[in-house]
């Protein structure tokens, strides 16, 4: 917990076939006193591209076309840890068939109870979706289904779903997970995803964390018109610099996810132990 602050701190990191192994990284950041981990989600990156990159650069990072499976990669990180939170940020639950996933996700849980969170997004990579048949235009619809489909697996003895994209009968499905999974949503501010978040996500993931302030009230305005109460707003990707934490501090914020290299042991684990001394 960052002293002073009553905040937790979590790490994430573009984990590759690359860098420091997932698992090796989660005992190292449980070791130091941080209180979760993210892994982001890329299936492939179809070579043939129009779809700008999202950091702005002409040419898309290598480790986009590298990123190792988040879920078996946490399943990994689950078995050699006791106490650090495992999330995925982000998964794109519209490239993934919902049913398989709901079963990845609940077994997870079995290997981590209560330790298992889903954070998602809807993708930015047009062609990436398209190759898993995703209507790209209708991206978040598929993701809203997918996951309320995925919610009834993991909550129904007899689970059924009829939608647009995601229908099946009456089935029976285990394991079922220890908890209600919380489902954190990236993605900018606007009243398309705060509307997605308060009818059924758990918390707001805002990549990088600029403009929070500004956002809350009308994140808070759309849980209260669903009749919710607040939900967690987790800046994700952060690089903690100076008066940053205490800003999000200030605006009630409990966790911060913060950004370590793409990179082996002597990348990362500096990066570690220097986020560990400053804010630990």
């Amino acid at each position: 917990m960052t002293e002073g602050l009553g905040m937790r701190l979590g790490i994430t990191m573009f984990a590759t076939d690359l860098t420091m192994a997932p698992h090796e990284l989660a005992g190292e950041a449980e070791a130091r006193g941080f209180a979760s981990l993210y892994l982001p989600e890329h299936t492939h990156i179809p070579v043939s591209r129009a779809t700008p990159a999202p950091t702005g650069a002409e040419t898309l990072p290598e480790e986009y076309s590298r990123t190792l499976d988040p879920l078996v990669s946490l399943a990994a990180a689950a078995v050699t840890t006791e106490r650090i939170v495992l999330g995925t940020g982000v998964l794109l639950p519209a490239q993934r068939e919902p049913i398989v996933t709901a079963k990845a996700v609940a077994t997870l849980d079995r290997l981590a109870p209560g330790r298992v969170v889903l954070g998602i997004g809807y993708g930015w990579n047009a062609e990436e979706g398209a190759d898993h048949g995703v209507p790209w235009k209708r991206r978040r619809a598929v993701a809203r289904e997918h996951v309320l489909a995925m919610r009834a697996l993991w909550t129904d003895e007899e689970a059924s779903f009829e939608g647009e994209f995601v229908s099946f009968a009456a089935s029976r499905a285990w394991p079922k997970p220890s908890r209600r999974v919380p489902v954190l949503l990236g993605g900018a501010p606007g009243p398309t995803l705060f509307a997605h978040i308060a009818e059924y996500g758990d918390g707001w993931m805002p990549i990088g964390g600029a403009g929070v302030r500004e956002a809350l009230p009308a994140l808070r305005r759309a849980c209260e018109d669903a009749g919710r109460d607040p939900v967690p707003v987790i800046p994700f990707g952060t690089l903690p610099t100076p008066g940053k934490l205490d800003h999000y501090a200030s605006l009630g914020i409990e966790e911060v996810v913060l950004r370590v290299p793409a990179g082996g042991r002597d990348a990362v684990l500096p990066v570690l132990d220097e986020y560990a001394r400053a804010h630990l």
